[in-house]
């Protein structure tokens, strides 16, 4: 069993790690990100790393100090150099826009779809056919991203609809005569 709360976070220069309690806030130069840990887990800093630690062997203790371990290793990725999620837009007349911050897509329906940028999450368009999310919170680009794909799915036999980038959508054959 791999144990990856034993591994050391490293800090980069220009981020700051502040550990108040159980809450850890990272500031960087794409923004501030905080999280509180479980009362399982102890944190420390020795230098420019930041080291996790279980407080007891219980299941739920191994459980929460990998994930801990990895949510804060994301967090410092986030604020130096961010995530980016791109969607491909594929279908006859299917294309995105911004609107301000908004972005409009048109996927077949009789309207428009609007989506708004959550805080700290910025769209851009490319092409009309490519949609890019990039922010500092892994979690909230990932789930923006779903919710803009769960709009129109690729759909198995013409393969149109919003799919990530690189995404391989299995196709089905069609009625036989």
């Amino acid at each position: 069993m791999s144990r990856i709360g034993k591994k050391a976070v490293a800090i980069p220069s220009g981020v700051n790690i502040t550990i108040d309690g159980q809450t850890v806030t990272v500031k960087g130069p794409k923004g501030q990100l905080a999280w509180t840990i479980a009362d399982e887990i102890a944190v420390t800093q020795e230098g420019s790393d930041l080291l996790l630690t279980a407080r007891d062997e219980s299941k739920r203790a191994k459980s929460m100090w990998g994930l801990s371990r990895t949510l804060i290793d994301n967090m410092v990725q986030g604020v130096t150099a961010g995530f980016e999620e791109t969607l491909e837009l594929v279908g006859v007349g299917y294309r995105a826009t911004m609107k301000g911050t908004a972005l409009s897509i048109q996927l077949g329906f009789s309207h428009d779809v609007n989506v708004e940028a959550p805080a700290g999450v910025t769209f851009a368009v490319p092409k009309q056919t490519e949609i890019k999310i990039a922010g500092a919170d892994k979690q909230a680009v990932g789930e923006i991203a779903a919710k803009i794909r769960r709009i129109r799915p690729p759909e198995p036999y013409k393969g149109k609809g919003v799919r990530y980038a690189g995404e391989k959508v299995r196709r089905k054959e069609g009625k036989k005569k």
